[in-house]
């Protein structure tokens, strides 16, 4: 192997290392607070420190092209609300079975509500399986957990971290109640169509950026969409269905079930992969102007 190349690697290796010990110290003062002191000190570190990294400037140069007809003041804020909001989701993973608390046959709530509980309760009394599908709002980790107090079980897509390390911690984080676990990589479509199969619901995210996706526009701007919802309902007819997270003041939630998305068609009757894909972005961007500061404006969904 090349000098460079063995040098790159450590190199590498060492670096990954470093941030996955960081975040797991991180974590493990995490949890010697309770969850509501957990999350208020992240969210108020994460304020100050988050404008200091790269990825501020690409949420900046995004919230630009989403919202030209806001001030750079505006779009501030807006970014500072985000890190406030990502900051959360990521000290809630070490309370997701803590802060969950919902309970259907409950009177009074909780922590948690749930906009829809009619749908859940339909689609169980049904008996077939549904997609589901969210975007990078809230705490959306809470949604497959959601189905399952409803006796659904939810094959959920996610895509793990870049460093490895910190990717098996999550893992493992995320082994509560929000049932079974794919990994966004080769074979993953395989293993939602086995869930199908099976009867299992599938639930995905579909608001990231897909390289060799079908092109559409997300806030007026070009994207490319992973057209893998479009084509399962094309294979197995599936009804879908559009749910989200919006974190409300108190560290608290509202979970909400909308009714089944239509999904286009051509005039054969064939499912329409470039309307359904747009008809998914649409819907994103409808959520994310009600709630901006909700979303994560620092992925690189446009081609900046």
């Amino acid at each position: 192997m090349d000098l460079k190349l063995r040098i790159w690697r450590a190199l590498r290796s060492t670096q990954r290392w470093l941030e996955a010990r960081l975040v797991f110290a991180i974590l493990a003062v995490l949890r010697l607070l309770p969850p509501d002191g957990a999350t208020n000190a992240l969210a108020a570190l994460s304020r100050r420190i988050g404008p200091l990294f790269g990825r501020h400037r690409v949420a900046m140069q995004n919230l630009k092209l989403a919202f030209p007809e806001k001030t750079e003041a505006e779009r501030r804020a807006i970014a500072l609300d985000m890190w406030d909001s990502m900051s959360r989701l990521a000290a809630e993973y070490v309370f997701l079975d803590d802060i969950f608390d919902y309970d259907p046959q409950a009177e009074s709530s909780g922590r948690i509500e749930v906009k829809g509980e009619e749908i859940f309760e339909r689609i169980r009394a049904e008996g077939k399986p549904c997609i589901f599908f969210t975007a990078h709002t809230g705490n959306f980790e809470l949604l497959p957990i959601c189905a399952a107090t409803f006796d659904l079980e939810v094959t959920s897509l996610f895509r793990a971290p870049n460093n490895p390390l910190i990717a098996k911690r999550l893992a493992e984080a995320r082994r509560t109640r929000a049932g079974h676990l794919v990994p966004s990589k080769a074979g993953a479509a395989w293993a939602l169509a086995r869930a199908l199969d099976g009867g299992r619901s599938v639930g995905m995210l579909v608001d990231q950026k897909y390289k060799n996706g079908v092109a559409g526009s997300f806030f007026g701007q070009p994207v490319r969409t992973n057209p893998l919802l479009p084509k399962l309902v094309r294979q197995y007819g599936c009804d879908v269905y559009p749910a989200r997270c919006v974190r409300l003041p108190g560290n608290r939630f509202r979970l909400e079930l909308e009714e089944k998305l239509e999904v286009p068609r051509t005039a054969d009757g064939a499912v329409d992969i470039a309307a359904a894909c747009q008809r998914l972005n649409d819907k994103v961007e409808a959520w994310v102007r009600e709630y901006p500061g909700q979303w994560m404006w620092f992925h690189k969904r446009f081609k900046l």
